[in-house]
């Protein structure tokens, strides 16, 4: 009988094995998260996202950057103090850290309370620290890394985070009062377990149910089960639409769009593979200038609704979804189109511009100029 073999996450995964590189990375995220909601406000204005959807997404991504920061006070002690982990990123595939983090966090998360009852307050905390220093003139390690802890539960109990599935709400948007219908944006995000990458969806729907969908114990239930069951990448978002369209007859999806907020690409702490590892190479000379972020998102757009048959006495209208069709045979990706984008330091950006540039056409350039400033290339 053979010995099963082991699987080696190695060649995907990397381990921050020390204070110092695990600051820096959460601190580059930091950075880019900023650079990422700058670039949400400015679709807004540029008019690829509508208001809602941009105040939607904003909201996500403040989710996302709590959760980095209490990541970030969870593993600052790393290396420091026996007591500390360490954090695994996905080096090959998203630069995000790897989903079994994200399960932990939310795990944490039930538990802070039970935690923060445990530990001195901050106060007590410092005051320790300091009475370490001068005393017995060594470094208070374990209250240093005791604090962290503190800061880290504290983040959990207090702050709106990002977690393994976000479940979906819905933003009531306006009505019809003729046709007897309202119009909502449903929204929700993973974190995807396949690709590390946070994902976040936004469905346009019509609700011609008697009752108001959020308030409709036998119908808002069952859509968010649905949702979530189907929050998979490798899914189309015409199977998804399909879906809700045929299972839920007064619901009729109108617009579903779904966002890829990654991968991250840094010299620093991924492995690249094609132009992009050029660019950040040549781009790595001052710290903080060798990272790209990735930026997708998949629209699925309804043309037109029928009214077709559903049985021998029934019917009911069905939307007919515009599609981007490739080939002579007439195979489609599912969606009506895609863009996609990078967000990237103005140095990486020269860099891509003056040996890449015809490697990169059809991606619109978000580029960070001076004093944060995000400037739009197409």
């Amino acid at each position: 009988m053979t010995t099963p073999q082991k699987l080696d996450l190695t060649y995907e995964h990397r381990v921050l094995d020390s204070a110092r590189a695990a600051r820096r990375y959460f601190a580059k995220f930091e950075r880019i998260i900023g650079h990422l909601s700058a670039v949400a406000k400015l679709s807004v204005e540029e008019r690829q996202l509508g208001k809602t959807e941009g105040d939607i997404l904003g909201q996500y991504l403040l989710d996302l950057n709590n959760s980095f920061t209490a990541l970030s006070y969870k593993y600052l002690m790393t290396n420091r103090s026996a007591s500390s982990g360490q954090i695994s990123i996905d080096k090959t595939e998203s630069g995000f850290p790897i989903f079994s983090e994200i399960i932990q966090l939310a795990s944490d998360a039930t538990q802070a309370k039970k935690h923060l009852k445990s530990l001195p307050d901050q106060a007590r905390l410092k005051k320790d620290m300091v009475s370490q220093i001068l005393t017995e003139l060594s470094p208070p390690t374990a209250l240093q890394y005791a604090l962290a802890q503190r800061i880290y539960y504290e983040t959990l109990e207090r702050e709106p985070l990002f977690l393994s599935q976000n479940h979906p709400q819905a933003v009531w948007v306006g009505k019809v009062l003729k046709q007897r219908k309202r119009r909502y944006i449903i929204h929700w995000a993973v974190y995807d377990s396949k690709t590390n990458i946070p994902v976040v969806y936004l469905m346009e729907v019509d609700d011609t149910g008697s009752r108001a969908l959020p308030n409709d114990e036998r119908r808002w239930p069952r859509l968010q089960d649905a949702l979530m069951a189907q929050a998979l990448s490798e899914l189309k978002l015409l199977t998804i639409a399909k879906g809700i369209d045929t299972d839920f007859k007064n619901l009729h999806p109108k617009r579903l769009r779904r966002f890829h907020l990654g991968p991250m690409h840094s010299h620093a702490f991924t492995e690249q593979h094609g132009p992009i590892r050029d660019v950040l190479a040549q781009a790595a000379g001052k710290p903080g200038l060798d990272w790209a972020l990735a930026w997708t998102v998949e629209t699925l757009q309804s043309e037109r609704q029928e009214w077709v048959k559903t049985g021998v006495f029934n019917a009911a209208w069905r939307q007919v979804f515009k599609l981007d069709a490739y080939g002579l045979d007439g195979k489609t990706d599912g969606y009506t189109d895609i863009s996609r984008a990078l967000i990237l330091p103005h140095r990486a950006y020269q860099v891509l511009e003056e040996n890449h540039a015809q490697s990169f056409d059809g991606i619109r350039k978000y580029v960070v100029g001076q004093n944060n400033t995000i400037l739009s290339y197409t």
